[in-house]
């Protein structure tokens, strides 16, 4: 007959392998953006980063951007998703396009990725600066986009709407540089990391230049929300852009909620953390990502606890009391 410490030992091994095959099996979905940005390529890597620490799968969606990816998450059906830091805030705290559906404390934050400009790209020679834009035939964004609610923000401080303009078309981020450079658009709008695919195809194909967005108006609404501050487009970065383009902007971030595991949660972070030289290689926009910076700009909603436990163990945060 087994011995009793045989017994023991078989179900410890059995729940040993049950634990890891628990895990090897657990999939998680994280939500992006559209195939023309940053998001995709950059929640592609930390999946692969993520199967290649642990073993389990990991899905990089292409979605319609922050605001759908923050409701998915919300309503669970996306594990994880990237969104822009003024999103999440505005989400967490039951504000702007998110105000009838109240606060969601619930969400929780990652980690921010690189920063993220409201750009302007335009045509016309005389679109110098954004009022210009008034009255002209611009690309606003498709619903769900955060670069449609900054956009939002921004024309709520000058007390204007989207009728300000002749045309507000809602395409997404890979039909707007096609369309405005078939004469359709004068302008779109982009919030995104830099550089973009998009933008240096607008500025190459059809002479398009980008646009200052500054002055009292701009500088009202940083002041209003903590999640912005000004940002500047190097000059060169574009052609038809030789001198420094100001404008303002915010953060990426990697969201999910309180309730997402806190073993998947940790073990996502660490894989980043511990492969970021290989997340910094895959995109421009996130060369200068730093890991001090990662864990303090952009966290409007609070952090994970998984995602905290790695950060305290690497030194980067101080132990909670």
């Amino acid at each position: 007959m087994p011995t009793k410490r045989f017994l023991i030992g078989c179900l410890a091994l059995a729940s040993l392998l049950w634990s890891v095959a628990t895990w090897a099996n657990s999939s998680i979905v994280i939500g992006t953006g559209g195939i023309s940005g940053v998001y995709l390529p950059t929640g592609r890597v930390i999946c692969q980063l993520y199967q290649q620490a642990t073993g389990a799968t990991c899905q990089a969606l292409p979605t319609g951007g922050s605001s759908y990816n923050v409701n998915s998450v919300r309503n669970g059906d996306l594990d994880f998703g990237i969104v822009q830091s003024d999103i999440q805030y505005a989400a967490f705290e039951g504000i702007a396009q998110f105000y009838d559906n109240g606060p969601s404390p619930e969400l929780r934050t990652l980690f921010s990725l690189h920063a993220e400009a409201f750009t302007v790209v335009a045509t016309p020679a005389d679109i110098q600066e954004f009022d210009d834009l008034l009255g002209k035939r611009v690309n606003v964004g498709n619903p769900g986009s955060g670069h449609r609610a900054t956009l939002n923000a921004l024309l709520a401080i000058k007390g204007k709407t989207e009728g300000a303009f002749a045309l507000a078309s809602e395409l997404k981020p890979g039909d707007m540089t096609r369309v405005m450079c078939s004469g359709k658009l004068d302008a779109f709008f982009y919030v995104v990391g830099h550089p973009s695919q998009a933008i240096n195809e607008a500025t190459r194909r059809c002479g398009a230049h980008l646009v200052d967005v500054s002055g009292p108006d701009v500088a009202h609404l940083i002041e209003a929300a903590p999640y912005y501050s000004v940002t500047v487009i190097p000059g060169g970065t574009y052609a038809n852009a030789p001198d420094d383009t100001t404008t303002f902007g915010g953060r990426a971030t990697l969201m999910t909620r309180s309730d997402a595991d806190d073993d998947d949660v940790y073990r996502l972070v660490k894989a980043v953390f511990e492969h970021l030289q290989t997340l910094r290689r895959s995109h421009p926009s996130l060369a200068r990502l730093a890991p001090a910076g990662m864990v303090s700009e952009g966290m409007t909603a609070p952090l994970h606890p998984g995602a905290r436990r790695y950060y305290e163990e690497a030194g980067l945060l101080p132990a909670e009391h």
